[in-house]
Formats: C-alpha cells, sequence, structure tokens
C-alpha cells in the first residue's frame, strides 16, 4: 500500500525526532554530561540492594545522607537529583519503589532479585570545583544512566570464541567431578537414548534441554556452582522456551560426519550458534559496549562457607568475566563513536557480615581473586579499584565475652529465623585458601536479615560513598 504525503512527512519526523535524541546524547557523553555505570554480579552478590541504595543516597545527598568520602557531597556541592525518563524506551525500568517498599516492610525483607536487564536514570545538578567549568557554567547537570543485568550473561561472551564441539568438551570436562556428574543423570540418560544423526525432532530436544536447564539449577544450588554456561538457560527473560535456548552439549559417543540441522546434533549446534549470534552478540553490540563504568559485586562469603569446589568455580567465574571487558581510556573521540569501560571497581559485598577487623581482609582476598584482571586492566590503562563494602548495612559492631576474652561481634537479626543474636563468624583469608583452612572450618558466615528502617531516612551503608568517589568522582569535579 503505498504511502500518503501525510504518512511520509510523519515518519519524516519521527526519523528527526531520533536523530536528534542520539544526536543529544553523543554531544552530553562527548562533554561528560552522560555517563553509563553498569552494575553486575553473579547470583546473590546484591545488586538490586546496591542500586537501591545507591539511588537512594544521592536523593538524600546534600540533606541528611552520610556520604564523608564522597567529596560533592562533603563538601556541598550537590544542588538536586532527580530521577528523570531514560531515554532507551524499550529497556524495562529499574524496580526502585518496589525494593523501597520490600525493605521498608514489617518486618523488612531484601528486595526481589536481578531477573533481567533493567535501567534507571538520575539527573544529577552540582556546582563544579574546577575552575575552567566554573567560567563555563556556574551550576552543571550529569545524567548518570545505570544499568542492571545479570552477570550470569557475561558468562556467555567467553562462547563466541567457541565452536560447538568446543563447548561440548568444555562441559564434558565437568562432568568429570562426580557431584556435577551425579546431579547430571537425568539430562544424560536422556541424551543418551538420541541418535548424532537421528532426525530432529522437538519433541525430544525441549524436554531434554528443559533436564539440562535444571541441572544449571541443581549445581548452583546444591554445589555452589557459578561457572554454569549458557546464561540465559538460568535467566532466559523473554526468551523463555524459545527454540534457540533448547540445545544441550554434546557430551557422548563421537559424532559422524555430514550432519545438518535435520539431525540431532545439527540442530542443536545451529542452535547454539544461533544463541551466540543472537543473544550473546546482540547483548554485546546493544548494551555491554556501550557503558562507561562497570561495577562488578562479588559475594565472596558465600562459597567460603560452601567450600572448596565453590570457592575454586568462583575463580573461574570470575576469570570469564573478566575475558569479557573491553579496556581502554575513553578520549572524547571515543566517548562519542566507541565508548569503552574505563574504570572498574570490584567490590566485595556483605562486609557487615564480617566484624569491621576483617573488611580489610575480605578486600584483600577479592583483589587476590581477580589479580589475572587487574593486570590485563592496567596493561590497556583502565583504573581499577577494589573495595569491602555493604550497600545496606544490616548489623552492628559490638564486643561480647567469651572465656574470659573480649572478642569483637556482630549484633543482627538472622535471616532464616528473624532471631536477635550476637556472634563473630570467623576470620576470613587474606590470600587464597589453602587446605589447612578447609579443614579446620573456622569461618562460619551468617545471613542477616534488613535492618528496621524509615523511609524519609537514607540507608544505612558501610562504604557506599568510597564506591561514589571512585566511580562518579572525576565527573563532578
Amino acid at each position: 500500500m503505498s504511502r500518503t504525503p501525510l504518512d511520509q512527512w510523519r515518519n519524516s519526523q519521527w526519523r528527526n525526532a531520533q536523530w536528534r535524541n542520539k544526536a543529544g546524547a553523543w554531544v552530553q557523553r562527548g562533554l561528560d554530561q552522560r555517563l553509563r555505570l553498569a552494575v553486575t554480579g553473579l547470583s546473590r552478590s546484591g545488586k538490586t540492594a546496591f542500586i537501591t541504595s545507591l539511588v537512594n543516597q544521592l536523593e538524600h545527598a546534600g540533606l541528611d545522607a552520610r556520604l564523608p568520602h564522597w567529596p560533592p557531597a562533603a563538601e556541598g556541592r550537590l544542588l538536586g537529583i532527580q530521577r528523570v525518563p531514560s531515554r532507551h524506551h524499550h529497556v524495562p525500568a529499574f524496580g526502585y519503589e518496589a525494593a523501597l517498599g520490600q525493605l521498608s516492610a514489617t518486618p523488612p525483607c531484601w528486595p526481589e532479585p536481578t531477573r533481567g536487564i533493567s535501567e534507571i536514570t538520575l539527573a544529577i545538578r552540582y556546582r563544579p570545583k574546577n575552575r575552567l567549568k566554573r567560567k563555563l557554567q556556574d551550576t552543571a547537570t550529569l545524567y548518570l544512566e545505570i544499568v542492571d543485568y545479570p552477570g550470569e550473561w557475561l558468562l556467555d561472551l567467553p562462547l563466541l570464541g567457541m565452536s560447538y564441539a568446543q563447548w561440548s568438551e568444555q562441559q564434558r570436562q565437568l562432568l568429570q567431578t562426580p557431584a556435577l556428574a551425579e546431579l547430571a543423570t537425568p539430562w544424560l540418560q536422556a541424551g543418551a537414548l538420541l541418535a548424532a544423526d537421528g532426525p530432529a525432532e522437538d519433541g525430544k530436544l525441549a524436554p531434554l534441554a528443559a533436564a539440562y536447564t535444571q541441572w544449571l539449577h541443581d549445581i548452583k544450588r546444591e554445589c555452589g556452582a557459578y561457572l554454569v554456561q549458557p546464561g540465559r538457560f538460568i535467566l532466559p527473560g523473554e526468551y523463555r522456551d524459545a527454540p534457540m535456548l533448547q540445545f544441550v552439549p554434546w557430551v557422548w559417543d563421537p559424532v559422524p560426519g555430514g550432519l545438518n540441522d535435520s539431525h540431532h546434533y545439527g540442530m542443536m549446534e545451529a542452535r547454539f550458534e544461533h544463541y551466540k549470534k543472537h543473544l550473546v552478540q546482540g547483548f554485546y553490540k546493544d548494551f555491554f559496549a556501550g557503558f562507561d563504568r562497570q561495577i562488578v559485586l562479588v559475594d565472596c562469603l558465600t562459597p567460603l562457607n560452601r567450600g572448596p569446589d565453590s570457592f575454586a568455580d568462583l575463580r573461574r567465574a570470575l576469570n570469564a568475566i573478566l575475558q569479557s571487558f573491553e579496556y581502554g581510556k575513553s578520549g572524547w573521540w571515543q566517548r562519542l563513536f566507541a565508548p569503552r569501560i574505563d574504570k572498574l571497581l570490584f567490590a566485595a559485598t556483605k562486609a557487615d557480615h564480617l566484624t569491621p577487623d576483617q573488611h580489610g581482609r575480605l578486600a584483600t582476598l577479592l583483589g587476590t581473586l581477580v589479580r589475572g584482571g587487574h593486570r590485563h586492566a592496567r596493561l590497556s590503562g583502565i583504573d581499577i579499584h577494589t573495595l569491602a563494602l555493604a550497600a545496606i548495612r544490616a548489623t552492628s559492631s559490638g564486643q561480647v565475652s567469651h572465656q574470659g576474652e573480649t572478642i569483637p561481634a556482630l549484633q543482627g537479626r538472622r535471616l532464616d529465623k528473624l532471631d536477635a543474636v550476637a556472634l563473630y563468624p570467623g576470620e576470613v583469608p587474606e590470600s587464597l585458601p589453602e587446605e589447612a583452612f578447609w579443614r579446620q572450618q573456622g569461618f562460619d558466615f551468617t545471613e542477616f536479615a534488613p535492618p528496621e528502617w524509615q523511609p524519609e531516612q537514607p540507608l544505612p551503608h558501610l562504604r557506599l560513598d568510597q564506591a561514589l568517589a571512585f566511580l562518579l568522582g572525576d565527573k563532578l569535579s
């Protein structure tokens, strides 16, 4: 059907509006007036709590927020923070109000975890400290786009360098671990009934993929596994039940040659390639490659509780994540056309679940875990930092008497029973735990419930101002 002159005019107006929106964003980015901050981490690392507290602290900044280590707040240069509509209309909004509601409930509960990508945008008005900036303008505005996405999606980026056969061999090696192999029995037995050169049938591949997906969930829950692939199988979002999420690694008998997508093996190989092209590459192109700053939240305490296998898998997962970043300083030309992450913060979360004397050890342990990434980043000139923090502080520090001695302790409410306790969880190793640490089992990390909190007050935290100083300090100078 031919278009009328009115249709053509409307289309041209829409295209012009789209161009103005992009051009405005490019100008703001080039003038350091817009910053995309990505927040990620593996499951239960506290991403939702972190973003909720970050926004909450910014909204209270300049009023009664306690941010002594963030110069704009400490120096009184913040003039106001306002939530504004996102310019990415296809990205779901971060559930800030819902998270605040859960934290202020009776009893308070932790916000629902990240299930997909979301975004919230803040306009931060401030008075520049830099003399040149002050000459140009008395006040300035930084548009801060905070993007929340599951760390499991980053685990997929290394797949781009693998063929289906190579990935299948990698997963075959995982099955050498007895605990993982035992939990894999349902999908291994089901897959063994399929012939690689048999005619491809969705009725057989779909339940096999469902059994494999259940295995990924099981090894996360039962074994404390972190390096689970494909990551979208765990958090599929809108692609749940899509055929491109219905494949498994081929770990059975050798495969005959000459197979195509009309056969079981060929169909799963085709879906693997389609998954890489449309989900993995699509995520990198549409989101990941456009981030300016990145914070990776890491829960080091849970794998310390679970044991050496879980801790080793956390280390492997962090190495896989580090391979995904494209580093490099961002000059003005790069900021306009090829933005790159130029600041990277690794944050060990739940520092409030340890006594203060252990916070430095926790930061050192995380630094040891990502040391390989540090070397890679420094070679590319990236600014990198490691920090132990608590986005929402759930405990208070005190002392208890034990066998005639006074020792440091934490006071709070346990998450499972909601009873008040005072305890000393133990010492965190400063370097990678050795056999003696696991043999002694002297560390007992306890999950705490969120604190009682009134919405008109800023959320209590530990070192969130130091995170702000590192991630945003140069943009509000």
